[in-house]
């Protein structure tokens, strides 16, 4: 039977649309509103991909990135408007900077009162071929385009459904961190290993990571655009106090 799962781990439609503004390195004040459009409804449709149950409210923004294309798209008469008034992105770049001071202010503020807590120290050495230098941290929403990447990568035919197995995203959360705590870090692609028949399994190991993320446990490393993603232990038990 077809399942979805319910995912409260993204902030939000405002949250995904200015990670892909500054994934790719633009204007807020000059959106190319066809290629974030296409972008942004890519990341949807891989969402539904792997079975997530996406809020209305990303549908919603959806259907307002579509319209304000679609309008774009019409010729404009510059004898009734102007071209600030004639701008169908206003209202949407006002929406993206409100959310953004919002989001800083909130950040500021976490750092503040839980400065201790917040001070991360990777588990592991980094591996002698690469530098922190060269790291890249990387985002709930990297994961999941990784991720994607993976699954679209396996045979089809050999995902099967094991419905008679007990599991739940807790579960897999504590099998994650447990490996960490032993390995101290881990390649992302080793979470997958043996479970390439259980699809179940493979969208439940990526919501455990995606939690602990959010919940700022783990932190996922890449060494440069391409390369190998790893997992690390957000905080050493020793460095807790």
């Amino acid at each position: 039977m077809a399942y979805e799962i319910k995912l409260d781990i993204f902030e939000g439609p405002l949250d995904l649309l200015l990670y892909l503004i500054k994934k790719n390195q633009i204007d807020i004040y000059n959106i190319p509103i066809a290629l974030i459009t296409d972008q942004y409804l890519q990341y949807l449709e891989i969402m539904r991909t792997l079975n997530l149950d996406l809020a209305g409210e990303y549908l919603v923004l959806a259907s307002t990135l579509i319209h304000i294309k679609s309008r774009m798209l019409l010729p404009k008469d510059e004898e009734d408007e102007s071209e600030e008034e004639m701008d169908p992105r206003k209202e949407l770049v006002q929406q993206l900077i409100a959310y953004q001071s919002y989001k800083d202010a909130a950040v500021r503020l976490d750092s503040r009162l839980l400065l201790e807590r917040d001070v991360f120290k990777r588990g592991a050495e980094i591996p002698e071929d690469t530098s922190a230098d060269t790291d890249i941290e990387l985002s709930i929403y990297d994961l999941v385009a990784a991720f994607q990447k993976i699954v679209s990568r396996m045979d089809k035919e050999e995902l099967l459904e094991i419905s008679g197995e007990k599991m739940s995203v807790t579960d897999r959360i504590n099998e994650i961190m447990d490996k960490l705590t032993k390995e101290r870090n881990v390649v992302f692609t080793d979470l997958l290993d043996g479970l390439i028949t259980n699809k179940r399994k493979i969208i439940y190991t990526l919501l455990a990571i995606l939690e602990l993320m959010k919940l700022r446990m783990i932190k996922a490393y890449q060494s440069g655009p391409f390369g190998v993603i790893r997992i690390f232990l957000a905080v050493e038990d020793s460095e807790v106090k």
